[in-house]
């Protein structure tokens, strides 16, 4: 089901034109997808797999704050 979800992140990336859309698109997929990889190593009781999940859920999200500051600072539409 997730997959399902993250397929439809990724055509809605493709779709849109509009630099913030895309941003939001791409901010949603890595979520998404560290998510994914935190529940599966869980499961699988492999705490170095959600150890790397919890850092990409935290210095993606951090990186894509960053990249949206400096684009509004550069005023792109």
């Amino acid at each position: 089901m997730m997959t399902l979800v993250i397929a439809v992140q990724i055509l809605a990336l493709f779709r849109e034109r509009n630099v913030w859309e895309r941003i939001l698109a791409f901010s949603s997929i890595s979520s998404k997808t560290a998510v994914l990889a935190l529940a599966v190593s869980v499961m699988r009781e492999d705490w170095m797999i959600a150890v790397v999940a919890v850092i990409v859920l935290s210095a993606g999200n951090a990186g894509i704050m960053l990249l949206s500051h400096l684009l509004n600072r550069l005023n792109v539409q």
